[in-house]
């Protein structure tokens, strides 16, 4: 038999025992949070907006903390970022995953995106007569610490001095996939120097590089104020790549 009241009032009738789930209503609700309760409640949410804020700026420049508290962005090297974020004349760049790279020659490898028009501007030139050559592409930042630190050694040179001519590791186009060097392959003496802009290859990369999206990187008097590099071109023919050059277009205009 139903104990209940079937009017829902949550009592037993008058007549009978009470029912064995007829809680009072003060107890079918939590107990009003204490001071020390609300306390710690707003300290939590405060503390979670403040771990989302900072991600957030960790998230859009991953220096943040660098900037914040003056340090040197490369262990090793003491020399700081400048207002637009470049060191030494050179932007950062993150470094590609390795999973976005695509093989270009034995051995190296551009960002999928560049790897085709790449091979495909090698095609074409070679149906004119030119052998464009790939010398260097995809550098991850360790080699790049290497070719910085080791010849500058080597070489005797200043920050600043092995900076004109190769960028700091975290500041190299070419951790980025998109970047490579090229050379002529009927005249290697010139591979890596500014004779290259006398050879063929270089003739033809003035003329048909745009087509295929790839543009000089550091022209003469750059205003980066990196040395002039005939052989050094970038992939600008992807929105993900023209965002990650878009600090040395700007500063270009």
């Amino acid at each position: 038999m139903n104990l209940r009241n079937p009017s829902g009032s949550g009592r037993s009738s008058a007549a009978g025992p009470r029912a064995v789930d007829d809680i009072p209503v003060a107890r079918r609700t939590a107990p009003p949070a204490s001071r020390t309760n609300r306390w710690l409640l707003r300290l939590s949410i405060g503390s979670a907006s403040l771990l989302i804020v900072l991600g957030g700026l960790l998230a859009l420049r991953p220096r943040f903390l660098v900037d914040l508290l003056g340090l040197p962005p490369v262990s090793g090297l003491d020399a700081r970022m400048g207002p637009d974020g470049r060191l030494l004349g050179h932007f950062p760049y993150a470094e590609l995953p390795e999973s976005e790279l695509a093989s270009v020659a034995p051995g190296l490898a551009l960002h999928r995106d560049a790897a085709g028009p790449l091979l495909a501007m090698q095609r074409d030139a070679a149906q004119d007569g030119v052998r464009l050559v790939v010398l260097s592409a995809f550098r991850p930042v360790g080699l790049q610490k290497e070719l910085f630190f080791d010849v500058k050694a080597e070489r005797s040179q200043s920050a600043r001095e092995r900076a004109m001519v190769s960028a700091p590791p975290g500041f190299s186009e070419h951790s980025t996939g998109y970047a490579v060097d090229l050379g002529d392959g009927s005249e290697p003496a010139t591979n890596l120097a500014a004779s290259f802009d006398q050879t063929a290859a270089f003739a033809w990369l003035q003329a048909h590089g745009a087509r295929y999206h790839f543009t000089l990187s550091f022209p003469r008097d750059n205003p980066q104020g990196v040395s002039y590099e005939p052989w050094h071109w970038r992939f600008e023919g992807s929105a993900e790549a023209l965002k990650v050059f878009e600090p040395a277009q700007r500063l270009s205009r």
